[in-house]
Formats: C-alpha cells, structure tokens, sequence
C-alpha cells in the first residue's frame, strides 16, 4: 500500500518558488491563514530558515515531510535550475509515490503544460494565470479551495489508516525549532510619492499599449476574415481597430492623461474621438497603504470599489470593452 500520508496532524504544506515571484507567494499565504487556523495546514518556505542553517538540508527536509507540495509557476520558476530540477523534480517523485500531493498554482502565463507537472490538475481552475485575474483575490480563493479539498484527502487516508493501527500515542504535530515561530504577516504601511504613482501610471499605460498590439496581430493570425489595426499616435495615445470582412467591427482610442481626475489617468473611448472632454472609462493609480493599484471609475467596466487592478488585469479589462461587440 503506498504511503499516503507521513505524519498524524495537520497537514504540511511547501512552497516551491522563485523568489521573483515573493509578493505573489506572500499574497497566497495569507489568504491560506483561514486554514491555518483552523488547524487544516501548516505552511513552510525557505524564507523560513533560521540564519546558520544549511539551506540545502533545510529546503530538503521540508520538502521531505509535507503532504501538499505548491508549484509556483512562472517564467521565472521554470528558469530557475534549483525550483526546476531539485524541487520540482522531486515533488513529483513524491506525488507519484503517493506520499505527497503536487498542485501547480499558475502564477503568470509561461508555457508548462508540455513540462513534467503540465499533467497535474492546476489551480486557479483550468490553469487561467492568477495575474490575468483582474481581481487577485478570486484567483487566490479557487486556490485555496483546491488546498482546502487536498487537505481533506489525506485527513480521509489518515482516519483509514489509524482504523488498522495502533494508536498513536500522540496526534500532536511535530514541534518546529524555535527559529521557525514567527508570523507570515509582516507587510508594514509605506507612504508613495506622486513620483511613484506617475511612473506607476506611465508603466501600467505602456504595458497595456504593448498588450493590445500584441493581441491585435494574434487575433488576426487566427482569423482568416479579420483585419486589424494599431496606430500609435504619439507617447500617450494610441487608436486600436478590428474589421471582419472587410467592415469595421470595433475601434477604440486609449490616452494616457497623467495626474488621475476628471478626464485624467490612462482614459478610454468608443471610436475615433481623443477630444472633446469626450470618454466611456478611465483607470486611475490608488494605493492602500501597502502597494498602488489601478482602480476604474466604473462607467462601463462596472469594477466594485474594492478591485484593485494589476497592469494586466487592467489591460484584458479594456481588451473586453474593445472586443465584446464582437462577442454577443
């Protein structure tokens, strides 16, 4: 019978990650503390190595004794020889043994379902990218209902188990070293400048400039009967059309106003028109005390107060506006 579980308790979980992607792996952990207080799982990860540690051993014994194993996919995970060919590789060793379970969490879209894990069921649902969510929130709760549905398992395999067992004389998880106490809450307020909102405003504006254009020439390379256009008027406006059979579908006009406000922001417009006070949408920078965000001011996008929208979740939110006459 395979060894499907290593120790009675709460389930032990791992992060295997680049550390490209920390803000992401912080951001997951803390929607897991539910969970962990509910005494479900127990989360560890190499920023939890005390200093004088072997980090190789460490990394390796924690891997060796958890019984859910996160892949944190990414361009960078996939590029890092230790995430790829130490962890990776044994995590699955240990999930095709059955004494672990290995969910790929996908963090940014990268090409991995040709790679050794792109078999395993990914979390969020159907592999879709917690950074194409416009709402990082979402992507993190289907997350963690998947890890909720894991832990279930091995508690089932463990109830299984004790019933022809002897029982154990405690249920008691082991003790971690004192070293390894402490909080994954350690995010502290910061104050940004207008310097860090205007460069963050001009990024988001250029990030979803490259977005429509890319998505322009791949709409049309798989679409016989569609015709796109791109123009980039100037370093702060662009135009963005689609023609199927040779009409116009779609066109719309996104300016970079700077500065937030009324006609402010990254705007966007149906049709031809820059001018005019004339808009239908605008996204503007907010921060809340720990990371700045785009936030939409709701004029077509109908986003709640509460969204806070990363670069690409800004940019398909727009991509939607533009391509949806296409769609009903």
């Amino acid at each position: 019978m395979a060894k499907l579980i290593k120790s009675f308790g709460m389930v032990k979980l791992f992060f295997s990650y680049s550390h490209r992607d920390e803000s992401l792996r912080d951001e997951l952990e803390i929607h897991l503390s539910a969970l962990k207080r509910q005494g479900v799982i127990e989360t560890w990860h190499d920023r939890r190595i005390g200093a004088g540690k072997e980090f190789d051993s460490e990394i390796s014994e924690h891997l060796e004794t958890a019984q859910i194993i996160l892949l944190l996919i990414s361009p960078y995970f996939i590029a890092s020889d230790y995430c790829y060919d130490i962890e990776m590789k044994r995590a699955l060793e240990l999930h095709k043994s059955g004494a672990a379970r290995v969910i790929p969490v996908i963090l940014h879209p990268c090409d991995w379902h040709n790679l050794p894990f792109g078999k395993l069921t990914a979390a969020p649902k159907d592999g879709k990218p917690v950074s194409r969510y416009p709402n990082h929130h979402d992507a993190f709760l289907e997350i963690t209902l998947a890890i909720r549905d894991a832990a279930k398992d091995f508690a089932a395999a463990t109830d299984e188990q004790a019933k022809g067992e002897a029982p154990a004389a405690t249920s008691y998880p082991a003790a971690r070293p004192v070293s390894d106490i402490r909080s994954s809450n350690l995010r502290i307020k910061k104050t940004f400048t207008q310097r860090d909102k205007d460069k963050f405003e001009r990024d988001a504006y250029e990030y979803i400039e490259k977005y429509f254009e890319n998505s322009l020439a791949e709409l049309e390379a798989r679409n016989a009967n569609v015709e796109t256009e791109f123009r980039r008027i100037d370093a702060d406006q662009f135009t963005a059309a689609i023609y199927v059979g040779g009409a116009e579908a779609s066109r719309c006009s996104i300016k970079f106003g700077g500065g937030g406000g009324y006609m402010g922001g990254i705007t966007y417009s149906f049709g031809r028109s820059f001018g005019g006070g004339s808009m239908n949408e605008a996204l503007t920078v907010e921060d809340d005390g720990y990371s700045l965000y785009l936030k939409a001011l709701g004029m077509n996008l109908y986003r709640s107060d509460s969204e806070k929208l990363t670069f690409e979740g800004a940019a398909e939110a727009y991509w939607g506006l533009f391509i949806r006459r296409l769609q009903q």
